[in-house]
C-alpha cells in the first residue's frame, strides 16, 4: 500500500511519475491504491522465515522505462510479448475474443443470455482482443468505455471478473470527477445522469448551504411507446437502450420500453432535483440496485450525503431492496445496506406507502375478514358504507324558550371523496353503529384496523414543517409518541390471520404489511443516528421524502409535457424532459422545483389515493354513475327549514335569497362529484356546528332536493351574482368568450378582498398542504367562481326548464334568469335587480 505518512507518500508517486490520462495531470492514489513488488530491488526487503516485509523507508525503483532516482534507466521488466506470455501460463487471460468468454459466462450462469446477445451485438465488431490495447486506458475508445459501463450496471460481478483478465477500470472511477462528462453523464436531456444539475447542487453545497447536505434519493419507472425514430440533429438513431454512456443502436438491440428517473428529495428542506433518467429494455431489480449505487457514488463526489432510498412497493422495488442487501423479514429486519459496502455508512430504505395502501386494500379484499386476537376486521364493513344511500334522519331538539321540542330533519350522506384508510372512515364506521343500523354491527374490528393504517400513513405524509399531529415532521417531541404507534402495528401485523387460521404476514398479501414494518424500523434508524447525537444533521425530517410523491409530481409534469395520453416515444420524452429541466429551480418550496406547475405535493399525494377512497368502491361494487343532479338546474319553490345555521342572509325568504341559496347547493353538488378532498368537500355543504363532525358521514339540509350551502358557499355565490347583475349589460356575443370569464372571475376576487374569512372549518386543513397562495383554500374559491359562472352564463346547455320538484313547477318566462317563488311562479332577476 502507498505509505501514509505524506514524504514517504510525495517520493513513491514521484517514482512512480505516473501521468492521469483523462486529466493529464500528476496521478494521485486513492485511499486503496497498492503498487506491485516487483517494482522494489531485493534489498528492499526484510525476511522473517517465511514471511517477507517491506522494509520503512523504501522507495519503489524498477520500472521499465521510467529514470530511477540515481539517474541510470532502468531495464525494461519483460515485453508486452512476455508479459503475456505469463498472464496465459498464469490462466489470467485467454488469446479469444471478449464475446467468447461473456459466452462462456452464460454457460456458467454468470451472466443472462440477454445481457450476453445485447453486448454481442453491440460490441463484437469493435472491441480489440489483444491485452496491451486495452492497457492504453488514455486510448479508450467509446465503444470500450461503453462497454465497460454496461456490463458493470448490468452484472458487477462478470465485471469484477474480467477485470482479473483486462484493465477495466475500477468500478469507483466509473463516478470519479474525472469520468463524470464522458461516462455515465450527458449535457442537456440526453439519458444518463444531469451534468447541470449536479453543478448546481455543487455550488449549493460548497457555498454552505446545510439544506443540500442530506437528502434522499428515489427511483421510478415511466413506460415508454417502442419506435425507432432518426435525429437529424445528432444524425443518429433514437429509441434504442440507452444508459447514459451511448446509444445501444445495433441491429439487434432491443428497443427501449421503459425510462427510469432518478431525483433527489430534501429531508429538512423541501427541495427536488431530477438527477437524470435511462432507457432500458425491461429493467431488474439487479439494475436498479446498481444505478443507485453509481448515484450515490456521484452525490458522494459533490459533498451530498443520501441517507435514505425509497422505492416502489413491488416485486421489482422489493427485488432491488434484496440487491441491496435489505432483509424483508417480520423476524429479522434489516433496513439499512452499506456503501461504499464494507464502509461504516449506513443507508435506509423505504417503500412508497401509497403503493403499500393499495396492496393491504388488497389483502382485505381478497381475505373478506382478518381475525386479529378477539376482533374481527371485515371488507363487507367499507363496501356497505361506500354503498349508503342517502337517508332522511329525524331527531328531536331540545325545546327553546320554554317552547314545545320539536324534530330537526337532516339527510345522512357519504362523504365519496373520503380515503379508505382515514380517521373519517373510523369515525362514519363508529357512528352509524350507534346509530343501530344492521349493517355496521360488530364493526369495532374493522375500526381498530382502520384507524391503526391511518395513523400510521399519518406518520409518513408529513408534508410540511408546519403540519399538526400525526402529520406534522419527526420531532424529539413527538418520536415517544410515533414510536408507541410503531410498536402497536408490528404486534397488530404479526397476528392478524386469515380465516383459515393463517398468518396474514406469512401468505402471499404480506408485502404491504412488510412495507409498513421495514419503513417504521427506517424510519426510528434515522431517528437514533442523525437527529439524537449532538451535532445531528437535522434536527426534523420531512417524512413526504421518504415517498414516492415528489417524484410522482415530477412525472405528472413530465406526461403534461409529453402532451399525450400515450406512452411517449423516446424522442417525445426527451424533448419534454428538456423542457422541465429548463425551468427547473432547486430552491426549496419553489413551485417550479421539480417543474410541476401549480400542483402541490398534497394534490398529488390525493391524487395517487384516488383509487383508495370510498368513491372508488362504491364504483367498483356500483359501476353506474351516482350523480344525482346530472344536467337539471335546480330551481325549485320550497321553505327553507327551521333552525338552519345559515346566516340571515340565508334564511330570507325573498325569491332572491332561496334563487341564490339554490344556485349554490347546485354547485356545491357540481364540485362535489369531483372534489378529491375529503376536508374541502364538506365545507361545501351547511353542517350544525353543535354536532360532532362524523368523518365521512354528512349531516345535510335539503331545500327542494338540493342541499343546503354552507355560509361560506352562500356568500360566494351571492357576491357572483351581484357580479353577474353589474356586469350582465355586455353584448351577448361576448358573453361566451375566455377573455370575459377571466375579467368576472377577477371582479369577484376583487369584491371578496377584504372579507370575512371563508370556510372556518378549513382552517387546520391548510397546514396539510404548502403554505402557499395557491392552497386548497384559493383553488377552492376558484372553482366555485368558475362552476357558477359556467352555469349561469351557458344556461342554455345546462338548464332543464321542465324540472320539477314536488308540486312545485318552474315555466319559461322571457326573462332571462329564472328564479323561484312559493306560488310556483317564477320571475326574471331583470325585476329583483333594483330590489
Amino acid at each position: 500500500r502507498f505509505p501514509v505518512d505524506a514524504a514517504q507518500r510525495r517520493e513513491w508517486i514521484r517514482a512512480v511519475n505516473r501521468l492521469d490520462p483523462w486529466s493529464r495531470q500528476a496521478w494521485r492514489p486513492g485511499p486503496g491504491a497498492i503498487l506491485c513488488s516487483r517494482h522494489f530491488v531485493e534489498a528492499d526487503f526484510e525476511r522473517y522465515g517465511l514471511r517477507r516485509k517491506l522494509r520503512r523507508g523504501a522507495v519503489p525503483s524498477r520500472f521499465p522505462r521510467p529514470q530511477a532516482a540515481g539517474g541510470e534507466a532502468q531495464p525494461p521488466l519483460e515485453s508486452p510479448q512476455q508479459q503475456q506470455q505469463q498472464l496465459l501460463a498464469a490462466g489470467r487471460c485467454s488469446p479469444r475474443r471478449v464475446a467468447n468468454i461473456l459466452r462462456e459466462l452464460a454457460e456458467k450462469q454468470q451472466l443472462s443470455e440477454e445481457t450476453v446477445s445485447l453486448l454481442q451485438a453491440q460490441f463484437s465488431a469493435d472491441l480489440p482482443c489483444e491485452l496491451h490495447s486495452w492497457r492504453q486506458m488514455a486510448e479508450y475508445s467509446p465503444e470500450m468505455r461503453q462497454f465497460a459501463c454496461i456490463l458493470h450496471l448490468y452484472h458487477i460481478k462478470a465485471y469484477d471478473y474480467l477485470r482479473k483478465i483486462f484493465p477495466l477500470p475500477h468500478p469507483y472511477s466509473l463516478t470519479k470527477q474525472v469520468f463524470i462528462h464522458s461516462w455515465l453523464s450527458n449535457n442537456e436531456a440526453a439519458a444518463g445522469f444531469s451534468n447541470d444539475i449536479f453543478l448546481r447542487l455543487q455550488e449549493k453545497v460548497e457555498r454552505g448551504e446545510q439544506a443540500y447536505r442530506y437528502c434522499a434519493l428515489m427511483v421510478q419507472d415511466m413506460p415508454l411507446q417502442k419506435q425507432q425514430e432518426w435525429d437529424p440533429q445528432t444524425q443518429r438513431l433514437i429509441g434504442f437502450v440507452d444508459l447514459g454512456a451511448g446509444v445501444l443502436d445495433a441491429d439487434e438491440a432491443p428497443l427501449a420500453s421503459e425510462a427510469i428517473i432518478l431525483m433527489a428529495v430534501g429531508i429538512s428542506s423541501p427541495w427536488t432535483a431530477p438527477l437524470g433518467y435511462f432507457f432500458v429494455n425491461s429493467t431488474t431489480g439487479h439494475l436498479l440496485a446498481q444505478l443507485l449505487r453509481q448515484t450515490i457514488n456521484k452525490l458522494n463526489n459533490i459533498g451530498i450525503t443520501v441517507l435514505a432510498v425509497t422505492s416502489g412497493t413491488t416485486a421489482r422495488g422489493a427485488e432491488t431492496a434484496r440487491a441491496l442487501g435489505i432483509r424483508i423479514d417480520p423476524e429479522r429486519i434489516q433496513c439499512t445496506f452499506q456503501h461504499p459496502p464494507g464502509s461504516a455508512h449506513s443507508i435506509t430504505y423505504f417503500f412508497d406507502i401509497c403503493h403499500a395502501l393499495q396492496l393491504i386494500r388488497n389483502a382485505l379484499q381478497c381475505f373478506q375478514k382478518i381475525e386479529w386476537l378477539s376482533d374481527t376486521v371485515r371488507w363487507q364493513h367499507v363496501v356497505e358504507l361506500a354503498a349508503l344511500q342517502e337517508q332522511r334522519v329525524l331527531e328531536p331538539c331540545s325545546p327553546k324558550s320554554g317552547g314545545p321540542g320539536r324534530e330537526e330533519s337532516y339527510h345522512l350522506k357519504v362523504n365519496l371523496a373520503t380515503l379508505l384508510f382515514s380517521e373519517g372512515v373510523a369515525d362514519a364506521l363508529e357512528h352509524l353503529q350507534k346509530l343501530g343500523l344492521a349493517s355496521f354491527q360488530n364493526c369495532s374490528g374493522t375500526v381498530k384496523f382502520v384507524r391503526l393504517i391511518s395513523r400510521l400513513c399519518d406518520v409518513f405524509h408529513g408534508r410540511g414543517p408546519y403540519s399538526r399531529g400525526l402529520k406534522g415532521p419527526l420531532l424529539a417531541g413527538n418520536y415517544t409518541k410515533i414510536s408507541h404507534l410503531f410498536d402497536e402495528a408490528k404486534s397488530f401485523f404479526v397476528t392478524l390471520m386469515d380465516s383459515m387460521g393463517r398468518y396474514v404476514i406469512k401468505s402471499k398479501r404480506r408485502l404491504g404489511f412488510l412495507s409498513f414494518l421495514l419503513n417504521a424500523e427506517s424510519l426510528k434508524w434515522l431517528y437514533t443516528n442523525y437527529m439524537c447525537p449532538e451535532g445531528a444533521p437535522s434536527h426534523h425530517l420531512l417524512t413526504y421524502a421518504f415517498s414516492l410523491d415528489p417524484l410522482e409530481l415530477f412525472l405528472r409534469a413530465l406526461q403534461q409535457a409529453c402532451g399525450s395520453s400515450v406512452s411517449p416515444t423516446c424522442t417525445v420524452f426527451q424533448a419534454a424532459y428538456h423542457k422541465l429541466l429548463v425551468s427547473c429551480s432547486l430552491a426549496p418550496g419553489s413551485p417550479h422545483s421539480s417543474g410541476s406547475g401549480n400542483m402541490s405535493l398534497l394534490d398529488i399525494s390525493l391524487s395517487r389515493r384516488r383509487d383508495l377512497t370510498l368513491g372508488s368502491i362504491r364504483a367498483q361494487y356500483n359501476p353506474a354513475p351516482g350523480r344525482t343532479l346530472a344536467t337539471e338546474y335546480p330551481y325549485c319553490a320550497g321553505l327553507l327549514l327551521p333552525g338552519s345555521a345559515l346566516s340571515n342572509a340565508v334564511t330570507d325568504l325573498s325569491l332572491h335569497a332561496q334563487s341564490v341559496t339554490c344556485t349554490a347547493g347546485f354547485v356545491a353538488e357540481q364540485l362535489a362529484s369531483d372534489l378529491q378532498c375529503e376536508a374541502c368537500l364538506a365545507s361545501l355543504f351547511e353542517s350544525d356546528e353543535s354536532r360532532l363532525r362524523c368523518g365521512s358521514v354528512l349531516y345535510i339540509k335539503k331545500l327542494g332536493g338540493v342541499s343546503l350551502p354552507s355560509a361560506s358557499m352562500y356568500h360566494i355565490t351571492s357576491i357572483l351574482e351581484q357580479v353577474l347583475n353589474r356586469c350582465g349589460k355586455v353584448g351577448e356575443s361576448n358573453k361566451n368568450t375566455k377573455l370575459w370569464h377571466l375579467s368576472l372571475e377577477q371582479k369577484v376576487f376583487q369584491e371578496l378582498l377584504g372579507e370575512s374569512p371563508l370556510f372556518p372549518t378549513l382552517t387546520n386543513h391548510l397546514f396539510d398542504g404548502e403554505l402557499c397562495v395557491n392552497n386548497h383554500y384559493t383553488v377552492l374559491v376558484k372553482e366555485i367562481t368558475r362552476c357558477y359562472l359556467n352555469i349561469r352564463t351557458n344556461y342554455a346547455e345546462h338548464l332543464n326548464l321542465k324540472h320539477h320538484c314536488g308540486r312545485h313547477r318552474l315555466k319559461r318566462l322571457k326573462g332571462k334568469h329564472l328564479f323561484p317563488s312559493r306560488l310556483g311562479s317564477c320571475q326574471s332577476s331583470q325585476s329583483h335587480t333594483g330590489s
